[in-house]
């Protein structure tokens, strides 16, 4: 009885780590491709992964925060899904390149059509931002992910210490404006059609690097804590069955 008892407790604790581990990193997120400068325009990624084994992910709602207004949300298009952009009045009017600007994208929604995240599947929704604050640290992008069973996971919850809570909402970091990033609605000079080509095909080898080594990163550290899963739980179940042994000797 002992025995059975120790095996069952070190099997439970080893299947609770390897699955702790392969969840730890299912969640929304933003990711830049390249840099995200004050005062300047990005490129990012949402990143959704699929959480549920019996249901595919069918929409998506990222909201925009309205204190510190973006004037231009511009989604790429992903094959299958349909996006749909939302505006809100402004209270203060944004001046954008010597222009008054009385309303700024609030919402983007992705709508499956013809496409799902299936289970262990992840999709990313590209998207052009700008101009972004100049006197922030962060954009905090709250979002919605609905289920085609109908369930829906708000990844609403902003980080108020160390701790990260059960469902985050996706951060934005930017980083400090450069000499190509300045703010005050400067228009830059237009690049020659061989120089935007050239930079596009920069940003986006940059955006591919950034997250084949988050990806690596996040797979590695998810092996890593299912390998010690397994091996506390064998090391349970020999402790057991030597301790068996002794008291029958």
């Amino acid at each position: 009885m002992n025995l059975s008892r120790v095996a069952l407790a070190a099997g439970t604790a080893a299947a609770s780590v390897v699955l702790l581990s392969g969840t730890a990193f299912a969640h929304v997120s933003v990711q830049p491709q390249g840099e995200a400068a004050k005062g300047g325009y990005a490129t990012v990624n949402i990143k959704v992964p699929n959480e549920r084994d019996n249901a595919s992910t069918v929409k998506l709602e990222v909201s925009f925060p309205l204190d510190h207004p973006l004037a231009s949300v511009m989604p790429q298009p992903v094959p299958g899904w349909k996006a749909e952009v939302t505006k809100a009045k402004l209270d203060k009017p944004l001046t954008l390149h010597g222009k008054q600007i009385n309303e700024a994208v609030s919402k983007v929604t992705w709508t499956a059509d013809g496409s799902k995240i299936g289970p262990g599947q992840f999709q990313q929704f590209p998207l052009s931002l700008g101009q972004l604050p100049e006197d922030a640290d962060q954009l905090v992008l709250k979002a919605v992910q609905t289920y085609d069973n109908d369930e829906v996971v708000r990844w609403i919850e902003e980080q108020k210490g160390s701790e990260e809570p059960q469902n985050p909402a996706p951060v934005l970091k930017l980083s400090a404006a450069g000499a190509d990033h300045h703010g005050g609605g400067a228009t830059p000079a237009a690049p020659s059609s061989a120089a935007a080509d050239a930079k596009a095909g920069h940003e986006d080898g940059a955006g591919a690097h950034t997250e084949t080594a988050s990806a690596s990163s996040s797979d590695t550290t998810a092996r890593v804590l299912g390998v010690i899963g397994i091996l506390v739980g064998i090391a349970g179940v020999a402790f057991g069955v030597l301790a068996g042994r002794r008291r029958s000797a």
